[in-house]
C-alpha cells in the first residue's frame, strides 16, 4: 500500500497543479471581477469543508491564537487569489501564475526573517536567475500591452500575499494541531471576511454572475480547483522528496502558458518562452533545501570509508 501511494503521489500533484492552470480559464472567461471571484471561490470551499469537517468530526481548535493565526492565513490567501485574478485579466493566466510561482522566495526572505532559517548560495543564485527570467518576459509585454505594469505588481505581490498565508498555516499548527478540514474552513471564512469590502469598492456592479452557466462555472472554480485541486496537492507533497516536490510543481504555470498560448491566443515570442524557461529553472533551484552541513561533510568522508564485504 506504501508503494502504490508513493508510485501515485506524483501523479496526483501533476493533475491537482493542471487543474490550477485550468482554473485561469475560467477566471479569463467568467465577467466576475477578481475581488468578487475570489470571494466566491473561497465562500463555496468554505461551505464545502464545513459539511466535510462535519462529517469528519472535527472541531475548532481550543486556542484562540491559532484560530485567529487560521483566520489571518485565509485573509492573505484572499488577497493572494484577487490579484491573481487580476494579474491574469492583464497579461494572462500563464505569465500571471507564473509570476504568483515566485511565492517560494518571499518564503525564503520570510523564513530568513523570522525563522532563522539561513539562505544557500544556490537560492541566491536562483533569486537572480529569477530576476532575469522575469525581465525577459517582461521586456515584450511592456512594448505592446498597456495594463502589464498592473499586471505583473498584482502577479508579483500576489506571490508575496500566497507566502504570507503558508506561513500563518504553520503558525497555526505550532500554536496548536488543527484538523485539515477545520483549518480549511478557518482559510475560507477568512478569506471571505477579508474580501468584502474590497470587492464593493472595486468590483460593484461586476460581484454576481450574469447567466446560469457563470453559476456553473463559479461552483466548479470554488469546488474543483480550490477543494479538489488543493486535497491532491496536500495529499501528494507529503509523499514526495522536496527536490521532486519543487520540480513537479512547475507543472503548475507550464500548463498555464501552454493554456494561455494555444487556447486564448497569448502572443508569446521567443525571449518570452526563454524567460519563462529561467524563471521556472529558478524557482526550481530555489525550493531546493540545502542539507545541514554536518550531512554534507559526512556523505563526503563517507566516501572513502566504504567497504567491500563477501
Amino acid at each position: 500500500m506504501a508503494i502504490a501511494a508513493s508510485r501515485s503521489a506524483p501523479i496526483g500533484l501533476v493533475i491537482g497543479c493542471i487543474i490550477f492552470g485550468l482554473g485561469s480559464l475560467i477566471v479569463a472567461h467568467v465577467d466576475i471581477g477578481g475581488w468578487a471571484m475570489s470571494f466566491w471561490r473561497l465562500a463555496i470551499s468554505g461551505v464545502v469543508f464545513a459539511v466535510l469537517a462535519k462529517i469528519m468530526g472535527q472541531r475548532l481548535p481550543r486556542s484562540r491564537r491559532a484560530i485567529f493565526y487560521g483566520l489571518l492565513s485565509g485573509a492573505f490567501l484572499g488577497f493572494d487569489l484577487a490579484l491573481w485574478h487580476e494579474s491574469i485579466y492583464a497579461v494572462g493566466p500563464g505569465i500571471s501564475t507564473l509570476l504568483n510561482s515566485l511565492q517560494i522566495f518571499f518564503l525564503a526572505a520570510i523564513g530568513f526573517l523570522y525563522f532563522n532559517e539561513r539562505q544557500s548560495m544556490l537560492q541566491l543564485i536562483s533569486l537572480f536567475l529569477a530576476m532575469a527570467g522575469v525581465a525577459m518576459i517582461g521586456s515584450p509585454e511592456f512594448a505592446h500591452n498597456s495594463a502589464a505594469t498592473w499586471g505583473f505588481i498584482s502577479g508579483i505581490v500576489s506571490g508575496a500575499m500566497l507566502a504570507a498565508s503558508m506561513t500563518f498555516i504553520r503558525k497555526t499548527h505550532d500554536t496548536e494541531p488543527t484538523p485539515i478540514f477545520m483549518l480549511m474552513q478557518l482559510i475560507s471564512i477568512g478569506g471571505v471576511l477579508a474580501m468584502i469590502v474590497p470587492m464593493f469598492l472595486f468590483d460593484m456592479g461586476n460581484i454576481l454572475p450574469n447567466s446560469w452557466s457563470e453559476i456553473v462555472w463559479v461552483l466548479i472554480y470554488g469546488t474543483v480547483m480550490q477543494c479538489l485541486a488543493w486535497g491532491l496537492i496536500a495529499y501528494s507533497i507529503p509523499k514526495l522528496s522536496l527536490a521532486l516536490t519543487g520540480l513537479l510543481l512547475l507543472s503548475e504555470p507550464i500548463a498555464a502558458l501552454v493554456i494561455d498560448y494555444t487556447w486564448l491566443d497569448k502572443p508569446i515570442n521567443t525571449l518570452q518562452w526563454s524567460g519563462a524557461l529561467l524563471t521556472m529553472f529558478a524557482i526550481y533551484l530555489g525550493s531546493l533545501k540545502p542539507k545541514p552541513r554536518a550531512l554534507r561533510r559526512y556523505r563526503f568522508f563517507s566516501r572513502f570509508y566504504k567497504r567491500k564485504y563477501k
